[in-house]
């Protein structure tokens, strides 16, 4: 028998636009064509419905993380994200020692393979010490692609991004590698020029990682790698939309240059996401979180910001309360963007006809009040 739910009655939001008192007909896990005679499973009348949110740079969240090369700490961060919103994500290391790497992707593989994540981002070690941010300036090297190699060979052909430094020795090697390999090549933590910054697009990068952040700043004489990755319509700019890593006034720059179909909303999340305030782990760094800002403790980076506290709940709300970015936009830079980028559009990042059931019911405030996942309600609305 075929289990069958129709959600009736709240503003859903497909790829064509906002459907008003829309009904969206969920059969086992996925989206099917609507059954007029059907009558309604729920009713979300003065509610929202969009995709399942798609984050494809998080460190961990729930008082876990990715980078301990612990299977249920790595479910734990899984679980917490998703409570918030985020159906789909790829789980991101940060930098270490080439074995621990290769040890923590072999984890994350096995989780991608049962399908409770859906690939790897190897931030660092290939990144610029200039620009290291909360990464461990000893632990970092050049990007010399048999070393980015045997991390790509580590993940068992889940690796889906890797962020590094493409002016360092071997950079522009290791971009078109990870091209070769049907890996994004990000270009972030860098110290590049605007020339150098191109040339990385040339040989086939195709993402700015957190743009903004952990690189230079926007000069009129020296335009660097913002100008470079906003202005290429090949590249997809990350953004970490929490108040913190932008001034309201850079995101909205971005939007304007990149435009909506360009900007995915990211969250950079360590495992203090979901969480109170306190002391926690960024791979083999301790991050203090204090008014819900992470920033590093002690050693050589001490008081750089450690990644966020996000969950992308609230970076949607943000976008469209704070922001006042239309919410079908909101929608591209959560879900479709990135769904796209990492080739899972043929099955999440938008609510259509044989896709998995992923969405996010929310209230008129654009309150997480509902979460369902390949038609499994994680949250169920207290609405009938």
């Amino acid at each position: 028998m075929v289990e069958r739910t129709v959600l009736d009655g709240a503003r859903v939001v497909l790829p064509t636009g906002v459907v008003e008192n829309g009904r969206l007909t969920i059969e086992d896990t996925r989206i099917a064509a609507d059954v007029p005679e059907e009558p309604p499973t729920w009713d979300l009348t003065g509610h929202w419905i969009v995709p399942g949110f798609v984050d494809m740079h998080v460190h961990g969240g729930g008082g876990a993380s990715f980078s301990s090369g612990d299977p249920a700490e790595a479910l734990t961060a899984v679980r917490a994200h998703r409570a918030h919103g985020t159906t789909t994500m790829v789980a991101s290391t940060v930098t270490g020692d080439l074995d621990d790497l290769a040890r923590q992707a072999a984890v994350l593989a096995e989780l991608t393979q049962q399908g409770e994540l859906a690939g790897v981002h190897f931030e660092g070690p290939f990144i610029s010490p200039h620009r290291c941010g909360a990464h461990q300036p000893e632990l970092l090297r050049d990007p010399d692609p048999a070393d980015v190699r045997k991390l790509l060979d580590a993940a068992h052909g889940t690796a889906r991004m890797m962020t590094l430094a493409p002016e360092l020795p071997g950079g522009l090697d290791s971009v078109r590698m990870l091209a070769d390999h049907g890996v994004i090549a990000a270009v972030g933590h860098t110290d590049s020029t605007y020339e150098a910054t191109l040339d990385a697009i040339e040989a086939g990068a195709t993402v700015a990682t957190h743009l903004f952040n952990a690189m230079p700043s926007l000069l009129h004489r020296a335009p660097g790698p913002i100008a470079a990755l906003l202005e290429d319509e090949r590249v997809t700019v990350e953004l970490i939309n929490d108040g913190t890593h932008l001034h309201p006034s850079v995101l909205e720059l971005a939007f304007a240059r990149a435009g909506a179909d360009r900007v995915a909303f990211i969250t950079d999340a360590m495992g203090a996401a979901g969480m109170s305030d306190g002391m926690y782990a960024l791979g083999p760094m301790r991050v203090e979180v204090k008014d819900a800002v992470a920033r590093i403790a002690d050693g050589p980076t001490a008081g750089s910001i450690a990644g966020s506290t996000l969950t992308l709940d609230t970076a949607f709300r943000r976008a469209v309360t704070v922001d006042r970015l239309p919410v079908e936009d909101a929608v591209r830079a959560l879900s479709a963007n990135p769904a796209r980028l990492l080739g899972l559009d043929d099955r999440v990042g938008s609510l259509e006809e044989g896709k998995d059931a992923d969405l996010v019911v929310l209230d008129a405030a654009f309150e997480l009040v509902g979460v369902m996942r390949k038609g499994e309600w994680l949250v169920r609305p207290e609405v009938r």
